[in-house]
């Protein structure tokens, strides 16, 4: 009788487990994955799959070639830590204090070498895996760094996929939906500069903080006047900063935030309105002010084609009562989103089951949802390089 994908898995769950573990353990930041990209790549060499390293500086891909297909695909997933003091209490929590694996790229990394392994060893594929783990996903540009180090024109693929861990989703559903499931981020540094004085005469300066305030509430409008209805987007100003005294009208004050859109179009039109406004404002005030505003994310978009066939794969994985295909777009970036604007493909939700949610300090993924990513990969790949063709 033939084992399904979840029943062979399990069988070397445990080993995978510890992986995941291990690299809990040792969180590394974006641009500095040097350990678990050395996991990585050892536990590939140990499998039999080729191997690349230092792409994009610390990404690793690993390419695995069956039958005489021309066909390829990519699968994908993030390695890198936060800058956050773990409080779990579990006995593989992180060792270095101020860092941790608050989003579950340490399981999204095992679940792709599980991937790895399932694959080099049943070989049910025809054509060429790429296993694309990518560094510095949280907001340091990696997936830019390894397509500006040619990823796909080294590994080309025909679709790329991807997903990510849900806390709040139970252990073996999935969720997806065509067209748009993450947003596109940006943020911003917004320097004013005044002439600072004495707080008991502030007819001799110019007066940074309250340029600042007008500013902050300006930008509020941008949102509400400039962007259309339909178009849904962010702007929040998340910090100001300004002087150390009581007594003294500082020199200068500086404004930071975030901005979320669906589409690039939308995220130009802000980047530009604030610009105008910031300056304009300031200049009001007889102040000056420079905006740094740095994309971060691009939206990330579900082809529709992709997305059912990964749809698909998940169904005949865990069955179609746990797939859900029309889940709503999330405001939260992911930068799976610039390789999806090079090669089509589609990312899905994996289920987390109970606990904290990412980014928090109580976080930890759930070991018993690798099984269930590593045969949706495993069956995404089958489906689209079928055997015998």
């Amino acid at each position: 009788m033939t084992q399904s994908p979840l029943d062979r898995v399990r069988r070397y769950q445990d080993e995978l487990t510890a992986i995941r573990r291990d690299i809990h353990a040792h969180p590394e930041l974006g641009l500095e994955e040097h350990r678990t990209a050395d996991i990585v790549a050892r536990k590939l060499e140990e499998w039999g799959v080729e191997v690349h390293r230092g792409v994009g500086q610390t990404g690793v891909v690993g390419v695995l070639r069956n039958g005489n297909g021309a066909a390829s695909v990519g699968l994908r997933a993030d390695m890198d830590a936060l800058p956050i003091l773990e409080a779990t209490g579990l006995p593989h929590a992180s060792r270095y204090p101020g860092l941790m694996h608050a989003c579950g790229h340490d399981g999204h990394t095992t679940i792709l070498l599980g991937a790895a392994r399932y694959l080099a060893e049943t070989r049910a594929f025809n054509g060429t895996v790429n296993f694309i783990f990518q560094p510095a996903e949280e907001g340091r540009g990696g997936a830019e760094a390894m397509l500006k180090d040619g990823l796909f024109e080294r590994f080309p693929c025909d679709a790329v996929f991807g997903l990510h861990n849900h806390p709040g989703l139970a252990v073996g559903q999935f969720v997806t939906s065509k067209g748009v499931r993450y947003a596109g981020g940006a943020v911003f540094d917004i320097t004013i500069t005044g002439k600072g004085a004495h707080g008991a005469r502030p007819e001799e300066g110019i007066d940074p903080v309250i340029v600042a305030c007008h500013l902050a509430t300006a930008l509020q409008s941008i949102i509400s006047r400039t962007i259309a209805a339909q178009d849904t987007a962010v702007l929040s100003v998340t910090r100001v900063q300004a002087g150390e005294a009581y007594n003294v009208i500082p020199q200068t004050a500086v404004m930071a935030g975030t901005v979320r859109t669906m589409r690039a179009e939308v995220m130009a039109t802000i980047e530009q309105t604030m610009k105008r406004l910031a300056v304009s404002i300031a200049a009001g005030f007889g102040a000056e002010a420079v905006v740094d505003f740095r994309v971060l994310f691009a939206p990330v978009v579900n082809n529709e084609q992709e997305m059912v066939a990964y749809a698909d794969a998940a169904s005949a994985v865990v069955g179609e009562a746990n797939v859900r295909r029309d889940a709503a777009p999330s405001m939260a970036s992911e930068d799976f989103g610039f390789m999806m604007q090079r090669v089509p493909g589609a990312h899905v939700l994996l289920g987390n089951g109970d606990g904290a949610g990412v980014h928090n300090h109580q976080y930890d993924f759930n070991d018993e949802a690798i099984p269930y990513g590593v045969a949706l990969l495993a069956a995404i790949t089958e489906r689209k390089l079928p055997k015998g063709i």
